[in-house]
C-alpha cells in the first residue's frame, strides 16, 4: 500500500469530516454552475439556490415538521419491530439445527420479495393508517437482521459452547445469554446499522398509499411538479439518516468497548 493512502486512512475523523464537507460543497457548486450556464434547466432539476426559500416555506407552513414527526414515528416503530424479530429468529435458527432446516424453504421463498410488494397486503390487513406503514418498514429490515444474526451466531467459535457446557450453561438460554449474544454482538450490530438505512429507504414506499409523512408529502409535491419540494424531502431523509447513523455509531462504540 502506498504511503499517502496509508497516511490518509490513519488520519483523524476531523480530516475525514472536512473532506466529506468539501465534497458536498463541490457537488452543489457544480450543480449550481450547470444550472446558471443552462446545461441543467430548472424544469428538470431545480438549482440549489432555490431550495432554502422553498424549505423555509415548508417550515413556516408547518408541513415539514408534521411530515418529519409522522415519518419518524413509522420509522422508529417499524425499525424496532423488524430488527428485534429478525435478530431473534436469526439467533434461534443459527443455534437450533432443526429450526434452521425447517426455515430453509420459507426463507428462500420470502426473502427475495421487496417491501414495496407488501403494500397491497398492508392496505388490506391494516387499512390506510400508520400500522400499514410500520408493517412495510418492519418487513423491509426483518431479513437484513435475520441473516446478520444467523451469520454472526454461526461464526461463533464452537469451543466457546463446549466451555459453556462444562460450566453448566449447556441449555439453550444459557448458551444464548452467556456465549452467543456477547460473541456475536459485532455481527448483530452490523445488521442493525444496515437496517437503519434500509428502513429510511422503505419510508417512501410505506407511505405511498396516503399515510401522512415524508413519503406522502413527496408524492403530493411530485404530482404538482414541485421538484424543489421533492428535493427538500429527499435531503431531509438524508439528514435524518446521517443523524440516526451517527447516534448508532456512538452507541455501538460504547457497547463494544470491551473489545478494545
Amino acid at each position: 500500500m502506498n504511503r499517502p493512502l496509508l497516511r490518509w486512512r490513519q488520519s483523524g475523523s476531523a480530516g475525514r469530516l472536512l473532506a466529506g464537507l468539501a465534497g458536498l460543497v463541490l457537488m452543489f457548486g457544480i450543480w449550481q454552475a450547470a444550472a446558471e450556464i443552462g446545461w441543467l434547466p430548472d424544469r428538470l432539476l431545480p438549482r440549489p439556490s432555490s431550495l432554502p426559500v422553498a424549505w423555509i416555506g415548508e417550515i413556516e407552513g408547518g408541513y415539514w415538521q408534521a411530515a418529519v414527526l409522522d415519518s419518524l414515528s413509522h420509522y422508529t416503530i417499524g425499525l424496532l419491530i423488524g430488527s428485534l424479530l429478525g435478530a431473534a429468529l436469526g439467533i434461534c435458527a443459527g443455534t437450533l439445527g432443526w429450526l434452521d432446516a425447517g426455515l430453509g424453504g420459507i426463507v428462500r421463498l420470502l426473502r427475495p420479495i421487496p417491501g414495496l410488494a407488501w403494500v397491497p397486503f398492508a392496505i388490506l390487513w391494516f387499512g390506510l393508517g400508520s400500522a400499514g406503514a410500520v408493517f412495510v418498514i418492519a418487513i423491509s429490515v426483518f431479513w437484513i437482521n435475520f441473516y446478520a444474526a444467523h451469520a454472526a451466531v454461526q461464526a461463533v467459535d464452537r469451543d466457546l459452547l463446549e466451555v459453556a457446557d462444562a460450566f453448566g450453561h449447556g441449555h439453550f438460554w444459557g448458551r444464548v445469554v452467556k456465549i452467543l449474544l456477547p460473541a456475536s454482538a459485532p455481527g448483530l450490530l452490523a445488521g442493525f446499522r444496515t437496517g437503519l438505512g434500509q428502513a429510511w429507504m422503505s419510508v417512501v414506499a410505506a407511505e405511498l398509499f396516503g399515510v401522512p409523512g415524508i413519503g406522502a408529502r413527496m408524492m403530493q409535491a411530485s404530482s404538482l411538479l414541485a421538484t424543489d419540494l421533492v428535493l427538500i424531502y429527499m435531503l431531509t431523509m438524508a439528514l435524518l439518516y446521517a443523524m440516526t447513523d451517527t447516534v448508532f455509531v456512538l452507541i455501538r462504540r460504547r457497547v463494544l468497548a470491551w473489545q478494545n
